[in-house]
Formats: C-alpha cells, structure tokens, sequence
C-alpha cells in the first residue's frame, strides 16, 4: 500500500487528520468530557438524562465511561420541542438570543425536529464541510454549481460556506430550474458540483433528452459530491453518475441533528472516513449494544458532535448501519474507515419473507443492468399471512427490443444478491416518480395492508 506524504497540499488539517490514533482517541475524550459537562450545566433535558442514568460527569473518566452515557434518540428531540423556549425547547444550551441559525430535518420519518446554531456552530458546520471537499480535491481554482433549492432543510447549505471556505467560487443555482442549471454550468464552466445521486442522474438525463447536451463532453463537471442518499457509495449507481457526467464522485454523509461527520477521499477506498477530529463514532451492536471495534461486524453509528454548542448531539442513535474497514486508507489519514459507507438504516432494514434486507441491496442490483432506467420503486404488501414484493421498473427506449434478457438477468441478479423473489412490473418510460432530493423509492406497506 503506498502512503501519500503528509504535506498541506493533500490535508485541510495535517495536524489532526494524521494523528495516531492513541493521540486521536486522548482528544476525542477531552472534548467529550467537555460537551457532556457543558450540557450537563446548561440543558435541562441533558440532565435530567443522566440524572435518571445515575450519571455525572466527572464519572467519565476513560474512553470506555463514554457507552455510559444514556442514548439519544429523534423521537425525544420531537419531545423536546413542545416545551419552552419556543421553538426548541430544553435541550437548548444557550440563550435564545445567540441562536442565529434555523433548519428543520426533512421529516421523512416522522414530524421535523427543529435544529438551532450559533454563529460558532455554523462556523463549526462549515468546518466539517471543509475537511471533506479538501479530501475530495476541491481547491481555490474551482468554480462550485450548487443545483440545490435553497430552503430550510440544512442539505448543501453548509457545503455552499465552506466552498468559500476553501477559496472556491460558489454559483449558487437556487431558483432556477433543472435545464436552466444545466445551461449555467455549461455558460460558466463550472467544474464541480453538490447533489443527491437522484439528481445528479436526472439532471444527466434531462441535459441529453431535452437539451441535445452530454454531460461527459460538453459540460466541464469533474468533481461531484453526493449526499443525502446511499447512492454514491453504492458501486452500480456511482458508475452511473460517472459514466454520465466524467466526472469522479465523491461521498458524504451526515445529519441535521449531528453535522457532517464523514465523507470519502481522492483514494476512494471503498469507504468513508469518520471525521474523528470532530465526531465521536462508535458502531453498536443492534441487538445487544455492545460497542464493535473489530472490523467485519455490522452495527448501529451512534455519534457525537464534539464541539456542536447551542443544542448538543450527544451520543445520537443516527440508526445507520455500517461496519468498520479493515485496512487503513492509502490517503494517509488516520480517521478511520467505515466500509462501503453507511450500508443502510436500522429502522429501513427490514424482513421479508424471512429474509433481513436494506433497500440500498436493491438499487445495487438495478442499477448494475444496462437497459435499465435510473429509476425504480419497490413496494412490500401483505396477502393473507405472506409479504408481496412488487419491483417497478423502467426500460430505456432503446431497450425494448432486449427486454426479455434485460428482465431475466434481473431476476437472476436480484435472486443471488437479495435472496428474494420478486414481482417485476415493466412501467413506461418516465413514468414512475422523479426526484431532486431525497428519493422515497423503498415503500413498506404491509402495516396498512
């Protein structure tokens, strides 16, 4: 394995991002004995927490102490929100006054929790961001196309700052619509840009379809970082969005609730980097809790923000799933690598039929078929006391002639890699849902069937 040499050019933080891990570790307890005791002092909730826990927190007093610590799940941030001060309630570790920022969580689980920040922690934010795009080869000669709805969901708000942190040139692209983005990439020759895969892949199509353009030839994309979905880190659909744009793609991953905590880098390594200078993670096993440390073994990220100040994300149950990589990354970084990136969701990881299955499995195997479109649904219902699985799918127009192959090499894949059969329905042509964030394409309807 060749290690790049450690030189600013190739780290935002040489320091940190190179430290041995025994030094990495002796930080991240310091800080957490500092963000438990901040909230401890200031946040109601946090105390009454470890109150009930019969815990303090001078009890942390090594890295194990830190599974002590009482979770902290959404559906309690939802709680949180009904009580004073309006609209946050009392987790809030500041007075409201210092609050200068407002987002929301998309609310694709449930009601949005509320999510407020001082100006440090939108620098703090724009922080994260930085050490990722850094990773990910974004420099000062860049020009950033951000094809993103500006609204109150956090999505690429912060990636936006720290472009211009890093020294970019930030296009905003807002308002305009999806061929006009296309053609203010193409006017300006924007080298880069922020999006869910969904999108990256429909602006693709719509740029060839109904603008005569190729993205891969005509337009000047080389560097494209993904969020919001798994889809990057899912090989079939990173091909695509390559293949579509030439352009390398980048993973990220991240929450409203907790930050932007890991991404992956120019190395690619089949993973993401935990942003451990900034973020305390820790997988757990979903059954028993125990803390895995050994790579190969699947658990639950349960993650805190380390220097988040207004309303703390202590010890968060992010519900992904993710296991820890083997090998060290070539990048020289010594942020440790979860492998293949976030698998899936504890709570989107579901059985059926007897078998356990993450719906990212699914996207692997459509979007590894040529012929196939983008775009997919999958529906699960119940008749009588057995799960139905239904596949919608879409064939390219200049597949139709193949589709008996297309559709048996469909079933075969989905056969060997999900271990489930499946009801394949052969929809028109942009007939099922287009998305430009997060794509709802996995719907589980056995509850109401």
């Amino acid at each position: 394995m060749v290690v790049k040499k450690i030189t600013r050019e190739n780290y935002w933080n040489p320091v940190v991002e190179t430290l041995p891990p025994e030094q990495m570790r002796a930080l991240q307890l310091k800080k957490f004995k500092n963000i438990v005791q901040w909230a401890y002092e200031r946040s109601k909730f946090h105390r009454k927490l470890y109150q009930e826990a019969g815990l303090e927190p001078g009890d942390i007093k090594s890295y194990e102490d830190v599974a002590r610590v009482p979770k902290v799940e959404k559906s309690m941030m939802r709680d949180i929100q009904r009580k004073d001060p309006f609209p946050y309630g009392d987790a809030l570790c500041v007075p409201l006054e210092e609050v200068t920022e407002f987002r929301q969580t998309s609310g694709t689980t449930g009601s949005p929790v509320y999510q407020p920040d001082t100006w440090q922690d939108w620098e703090w934010w724009a922080e994260c961001w930085a050490y990722l795009l850094y990773a990910q080869g974004y420099r000062r000669l860049d020009r950033v196309f951000i094809p993103f709805g500006y609204n109150i969901f956090v999505a690429f708000w912060a990636g936006h700052y720290a472009a211009e942190k890093v020294g970019c040139e930030v296009v905003p692209g807002g308002v305009l619509d999806t061929e006009a983005r296309i053609l203010k990439i193409q006017e300006l020759k924007a080298t880069a840009m922020m999006a869910t895969p969904t999108y990256v892949l429909g602006m693709a199509d719509a740029a060839k379809k109904k603008l005569g353009i190729e993205p891969a030839k005509d337009l000047t994309i080389r560097k494209i970082t993904c969020a919001g979905e798994p889809g990057a880190s899912i090989p079939s659909t990173k091909q695509r969005m390559e293949e579509a744009w030439g352009a390398k793609v980048y993973d990220h991953v991240g929450a409203t609730e907790i930050g932007a905590w890991g991404f992956e880098c120019t190395a690619q390594p089949g993973g993401l980097h935990i942003n451990e200078a900034l973020f305390l993670t820790q997988l757990e096993d979903i059954e028993t809790g125990e803390i895995i440390e050994e790579p190969g073994r699947r658990g639950k990220i349960v993650i805190t923000a380390l220097d988040r100040m207004a309303q703390p994300c202590i010890r968060f149950d992010s519900k992904d799933v993710a296991e820890w990589a083997k090998d060290p990354c070539p990048c020289g970084r010594t942020f440790r690598v979860i492998k293949g990136g976030v698998v899936g969701r504890a709570d989107d990881i579901t059985k059926i039929k007897g078998v356990l299955i993450a719906p990212s499995a699914i996207e692997e195997v459509v979007r590894s078929i040529s012929g196939l479109s983008n775009e997919f649904e999958v529906v699960v219902t119940k008749k009588g006391d057995l799960d139905d699985l239904t596949l919608k799918i879409e064939l390219l127009p200049d597949a139709e002639g193949n589709r008996e192959p297309i559709l048996a090499q469909l079933k075969d894949q989905l056969r060997l890699k999900t271990n489930l059969g499946y009801n394949i329905e052969v929809h028109p042509f942009n007939s099922l849902p287009r998305y430009e964030v997060k794509a709802k394409r996995f719907k589980d309807l056995r509850k109401h069937s």
